[in-house]
């Protein structure tokens, strides 16, 4: 990641050093406040404090850093869901990992078969409610009369809010974040009667990270996979190698390998500054890899299509095909975009109006996947 000072500012302006570094490491998921990080953060300060010129005035143009910190956005009703008929319940989910928040979309059509859900995991700085404003997936699926759940990152968890993606002990089934996260899933999907073939996950930016740890911890429970401005599973095992990977380095230690070969979809600008565009090749990659992997594997098919939203967004779609005609990897390029969900909402943070609708992309191609029930019979 790089770190964009104000040019406006002076030619030393420790404060704003200071605040932009903050930021850079508070959109890795690093913990500022205790530990390790905090004692060399508290070194860089006082090392700062000593070069400032007397009397120099603190200035920082947060236009100038990416990773601002996100809009707080109410809980209850908010631009999201107040038109919706459905109800937006919060509920807390506790195992022997710890307790975490979250909140279900819930449409109220009735439905004579069981119907199916999307997992959305934010990003940074960001709640569910602000993700479920930017992102605007409750619409769709009050659309499409299926059920949204947003797991909600602790505090206490992560001092910015991230998932911890980057954590070994974050990265495997049975423990950490992964098992959080897929009790929801399991609780809601019981208490809803959902389709179990027809259950998916997506996320941004962190939260997609760890999307893609739970495509591979929990591979009976998701059935595809969404990544917007994500990384690859297992590209961090801790704090330097999570800055690495976002910079779009390659690690001396080599990433987990992905066994299990789902579907999945991935968004990504190619002007990302926070987590750079390289990441989502790597995906694919590691996608192709695990697909490749597979006993009787017949090859995917790929083609390439380019547009230009009415917004005057450019993008390139990449989709990888089975023998029968089923997109099993889809990437979108989108050029000229930083990191932001593509289609959002401005009423949640991270959001780029301009377009394709990742959230309809998204849920579009997740609906089309055949359950894996209907491809062996």
């Amino acid at each position: 990641m790089t770190f964009p000072f104000n040019a406006r500012a002076p030619s030393f302006d420790a404060d704003a050093i200071n605040a932009t570094i903050q930021q850079a490491l508070a959109s890795a998921g690093l913990n500022t406040t205790t530990g390790p990080m905090h004692d060399v953060t508290q070194t860089i300060r006082r090392a700062l404090a000593s070069g400032r010129p007397a009397g120099a005035a603190p200035k920082f143009d947060n236009k100038s850093v990416i990773d601002v910190a996100a809009r707080i956005i109410p809980p209850g009703p908010d631009t999201n869901t107040q038109q919706l008929p459905g109800r937006f319940e919060a509920h807390q989910f506790s195992n022997g990992a710890g307790s975490r928040a979250y909140k279900v979309y819930v449409p109220t059509q009735t439905s004579d078969s069981p119907r199916a859900m999307i997992v959305m995991l934010h990003g940074c700085t960001q709640s569910a409610d602000d993700f479920a404003a930017g992102t605007q997936m409750n619409r769709l699926a009050h659309q499409h009369n299926l059920l949204v759940v947003y797991p909600e990152q602790a505090a206490n968890a992560n001092a910015s809010k991230c998932w911890n993606w980057f954590n070994p002990q974050d990265q495997l089934r049975g423990a950490g974040e992964p098992s959080l996260i897929a009790g929801i899933t399991s609780e809601v999907a019981h208490r809803h009667a959902v389709d179990q073939r027809r259950i998916f996950v997506a996320g941004m930016s962190a939260g997609a990270a760890m999307a893609m740890v739970l495509g591979e911890t929990y591979p009976e429970l998701f059935a595809g996979v969404g990544t917007h401005s994500g990384l690859p599973y297992g590209s961090a095992h801790d704090i330097a190698s999570a800055l690495a990977a976002m910079k779009g380095a390659r690690s001396a230690t080599p990433p987990r390998k992905a066994a299990q070969a789902l579907p999945v979809i991935v968004f990504h600008g190619d002007q990302d500054q926070t987590v750079q565009h390289t990441n989502s090749a790597r995906i694919v990659q590691q996608a192709l890899d695990a697909h490749g992997a597979q006993p009787g594997y017949a090859g995917l098919r790929v083609s390439t299509r380019c547009g230009v939203t009415p917004a005057g967004r450019r993008f390139s779609c990449t989709v990888h095909t089975d023998t029968t005609g089923q997109a099993r990897i889809e990437s979108w390029t989108l050029h000229g975009a930083g990191h932001a969900w593509s289609g959002g909402h401005a009423s949640g943070s991270y959001t780029d109006s301009n377009g394709p609708d990742a959230s309809a992309q998204m849920l579009r191609f997740f609906l089309s996947l055949l359950p894996a029930s209907l491809v062996d019979s």
